[in-house]
């Protein structure tokens, strides 16, 4: 049976936010977990899929892959997919709210760290083709979160420390009872620190960090391709009460060019010539990549879509050294306008040609008037 959508599985759409998605995934567990349901082998099977869309959907890279490539990003291993129906993702923290005191036990986890990483940011990069060949230094310009410098991040006015949380007590969890269950939740007012910030700073509001417009050089490598993703550590957005900072990416778009086609380090390069250059030779010049020049001899007899290759003139491999390769194909123009002397000569040379001139015409006819039966 295929499989469902994964945004359908959970009930959510392509642009849900990370805490919508965890929202989404709680409901359905507590709905189908096993436990709650003994013997029911539908719940269980929701229970597993559930489980499967929100390990995917929850981590940034293989929900990138899944919206790129569908349920095809995972076969065959290729997404890092495990049994059970639960990726790589960290389910813990769900089933301790809804499950911890599940049956009256204790809860084996304690409040959660206020240090929370910042968001991952994304920048979209345009270079050209001959930048991609040489590689370049830019200066790029986003906006971001940066650590509050008034508090150092905390949060606090300075010479003030965040307070126990009035609602939990410190626990960063609450109880409550619902029929038969006595579920155990974060706490609303805390989320789960155990601590308030009773006298917040004010120059973020008690956030630890603030707006800021942020610049930063950037170094494009040489030989990048389109859709390359650079991964810049720690320039993201400034995490919480001191938490690590998140990460940037660059996502780098190369513009096509108007005389070079690319196949990853190789390039590609048509160039027309005449029927008279195809039949009696001729030498061309071409412009290559890197800004200079190159000279191909073409033999006479050459036919159109004939490729010459021109070895390490390509683009440069990223990882790694060396070039790729550039692959020139000449392709024969039959000119389409004619004056009274050409057309003479033309006319003459058709009489003079024979089968030799043409090995093709001629394979071709003596299959033709084969399937003919001639």
């Amino acid at each position: 049976m295929a499989k469902r959508d994964f945004y359908d599985v959970l009930g959510v759409s392509k642009n849900a936010s990370p805490e919508e998605l965890k929202s989404a995934y709680r409901k359905l567990a507590v709905k189908h977990h096993p436990d709650k349901n003994p013997g029911d082998k539908a719940s269980e099977d929701k229970f597993k899929e559930a489980g499967e869309a929100y390990g995917i959907l929850s981590d940034q890279e293989k929900k990138q892959n899944y919206d790129n490539f569908g349920h095809a990003a995972f076969e065959g291993g290729g997404g890092g997919r495990q049994s059970g129906g639960f990726g790589g993702a960290d389910f813990s923290d769900i089933f301790e709210d809804f499950f911890g005191d599940f049956g009256g036990g204790a809860s084996s986890r304690s409040r959660k760290s206020n240090n929370s990483r910042g968001s991952d940011l994304r920048y979209d990069l345009s270079v050209t083709l001959e930048e991609a060949y040489e590689g370049k230094k830019q200066d790029i310009k986003f906006s971001t979160t940066e650590k509050c410098t008034t508090c150092k991040g905390n949060g606090s006015k300075p010479g003030h420390s965040p307070g126990r949380c009035t609602v939990c007590g410190g626990n960063g969890k609450v109880r409550s009872n619902q029929g038969f269950f006595t579920v155990q939740q974060t706490c609303p007012q805390c989320q789960g620190t155990g601590e308030e910030i009773t006298h917040p700073c004010t120059d973020c509001s008690g956030r630890g960090n603030k707006q800021a417009s942020k610049k930063i050089s950037v170094t494009i490598p040489k030989g990048v391709d389109d859709g390359t993703r650079i991964r810049l550590a720690g320039k993201g957005e400034a995490g919480t009460k001191g938490g690590a900072s998140g990460d940037l990416y660059l996502f780098v778009n190369v513009h096509s060019h108007d005389l070079f086609k690319r196949s990853d380090e190789n390039l590609f390069f048509e160039f027309p010539i005449s029927i008279a250059d195809a039949a009696l030779g001729t030498t061309i010049e071409i412009p290559t990549i890197d800004g200079g020049r190159a000279k191909i001899k073409i033999p006479d007899g050459t036919q159109s879509g004939k490729q010459f290759r021109l070895k390490g003139k390509g683009m440069p491999y990223m990882r790694g050294s060396g070039n790729g390769d550039l692959y020139v194909q000449v392709n024969t123009e039959v000119p389409i306008s004619l004056n009274k002397e050409q057309k003479e000569l033309l006319e003459k040379f058709r009489e003079i040609e024979n089968e030799k001139s043409n090995p093709s015409i001629k394979k071709f006819f003596k299959k033709a008037k084969s399937f003919w039966g001639n």
